[in-house]
């Protein structure tokens, strides 16, 4: 079966409407993408904020008519004009399996791999972690989780005890105990996140080295040998005194998701407690790391 996908130049037409009218039809998907240049990188919390102009896609069955979405979109914009939109057939297939055909297995330090499901990793003997793309949200391709995976894959000391904070898919949580964590903690305030960890780590074998809560059930008397937080500035400036109670004197953290224009602000927030060695950078992001000297 085909399917058909409208694009909407929706420009600074109310998208809500659209939307509502779009599903209400019987759209199996949307999706909203940028119709201009105007990037979103750090939605204050709580805001799920949209571009100034908008691109909306969505997917239906073929077996409706243009016609009949175009009579939807134009009951929804009342008297705006009528958007540019655009028709396309699509044809049937797997989505998740022909994404998972264009992942390769991926190296970090120097023998941790990341491997897709079912695929052998190229060197015998490696460090590997498998993870389902179905299942999560991180696979090490992002430059913020390929830095975080790189540190910890090159510390020094991979024993003691770790801690994730922002885990999402689980990756970060399931290097550091395949690499040889005694236990870490994942955090998130995620439903999702932490339901993807769980089946990441399930998968392999280190769920009983593993504990994953929202940040109000983390237990604050813990203290960690190393922290690793791959979220975004603001959120990593917010987090500073809580981070900070979670660490003992000799600490090592890493901090991700940092734009290398937003290394300062972030370095200032955590200085007083923390001596940072040079930013590591990859492309426009940076990964800030230390060694925790007050407590």
């Amino acid at each position: 079966m085909n399917w058909l996908r409208v694009h909407i130049v929706l420009e600074r037409i109310d998208p809500l409407p659209v939307e509502q009218a779009l599903v209400k039809l019987g759209a199996i998907s949307i999706e909203f993408s940028d119709a201009a240049d105007n990037p979103i990188l750090e939605p204050a919390p709580g805001e799920t904020p949209l571009w100034p102009t908008l691109c909306l896609r969505a997917l239906f069955d073929r077996a409706i008519d243009d016609t009949t979405i175009q009579i939807a979109v134009a009951g929804a914009i009342n008297a705006a004009p009528m958007p540019a939109m655009r028709f396309e057939e699509v044809a049937n297939q797997d989505w998740i399996e022909s994404w998972k055909q264009t992942l390769q297995p991926m190296r970090f330090g120097s023998d941790l791999w990341v491997c897709p499901t079912g695929t052998a990793c190229p060197e015998p003997g490696g460090t590997v972690i498998e993870l389902d793309p179905g299942l999560a949200f991180g696979t090490g391709s992002h430059p913020t989780t390929a830095l975080c995976l790189d540190w910890l894959a090159n510390c020094d000391n991979h024993t003691g005890t770790v801690l994730d904070y922002g885990c999402g898919s689980g990756i970060l949580s399931i290097a550091a105990l395949v690499l040889g964590a005694k236990r870490v903690l994942g955090v998130d305030l995620d439903e999702q996140a932490l339901q993807a960890t769980r089946e990441n780590a399930g998968r392999n074998h280190v769920t009983k080295r593993l504990d994953v809560v929202r940040p109000e059930s983390a237990d604050k008397t813990l203290k960690f040998d190393r922290i690793v937080a791959n979220i975004l500035s603001g959120t990593l400036i917010e987090l500073a005194t809580e981070l900070q109670t979670f660490c003992h004197t000799g600490t090592r953290i890493a901090l991700s998701g940092i734009l290398t224009n937003q290394a300062e602000s972030v370095t200032t927030a955590y200085k007083s407690w923390v001596k940072f060695e040079l930013p590591i950078e990859r492309g426009d992001w940076a990964l800030l790391s230390g060694t925790v000297i007050a407590t």
